[in-house]
């Protein structure tokens, strides 16, 4: 079946950006001193970005890169995640949620940002053709496939589920799908890869165990 999504804003991730970002744990150390984080993110080519999504950075792929923490460079422990695309989806269960204006307007400043696009309006496959590519650019990145594959509703407020896919380094959980946008409406998905030590949940769950997987997801990527 074919869900249906108001709005779809995305730029492609490129081997250099999963290079970037699947490196920052183990980059050299910069302090949560923002003087220190200043010079990085200027060496970089990145910049601050709270328009898109509060107290985060724009890299300068113009992906939009959040973190638990001031300086995400060469921390371990820090959580991570990269949005490479954003939807509205629709909410089949509130009705008054057809035609949100004020949504389409936030669609629209992600639909603005150097290298995006946007479809509106599009469905499921749309997001999943999205989030596919994604999946191979990390995969040839990593030189392997992930690990797991999972159909859920995970971390997402309203809308279809979509695929979340599962990578682990020695260290990490690498995990590509939807989060919840967080925003100030809440209605809005992200689509993103995530970085967060494995230490945040528990062995990974074998792949017949989904409702295992979602929860195991869940603990990585929601913070």
């Amino acid at each position: 079946m074919v869900f249906p999504v108001h709005a779809l804003a995305h730029r492609p991730l490129t081997p250099a950006a999963v290079a970037e970002f699947v490196g920052l744990p183990a980059a050299p150390y910069v302090s949560d001193e923002f003087d220190e984080v200043d010079v990085e993110v200027e060496r970089r080519g990145w910049c601050w970005e709270d328009s898109l999504v509060c107290e985060s950075y724009r890299t300068a792929e113009q992906h939009v890169l959040c973190s638990d923490v001031v300086s995400p460079f060469g921390d371990p422990d820090a959580r991570t995640f990269l949005v490479f695309g954003e939807l509205y989806p629709v909410d089949p269960h509130d009705e008054g949620m057809t035609n949100g204006s004020w949504l389409y307007g936030l669609m629209d400043r992600w639909q603005e940002q150097p290298g995006w696009s946007g479809r509106r309006p599009c469905t499921d496959q749309d997001c999943e053709a999205v989030l596919a590519q994604a999946a191979q650019t990390v995969t040839e990145h990593l030189g392997a496939p992930p690990e797991r594959t999972v159909l859920s509703y995970s971390a997402v407020v309203a809308g279809p589920a979509l695929t979340h896919r599962v990578w682990r380094t020695p260290t990490h959980a690498l995990i590509l799908g939807p989060a919840a946008d967080n925003g100030p409406y809440g209605y809005l998905t992200h689509l993103q890869l995530s970085c967060t030590p494995l230490s945040c949940g528990p062995d990974l769950p074998s792949a017949d165990d989904e409702d295992g997987l979602a929860d195991w997801v869940t603990a990585h990527i929601d913070w």
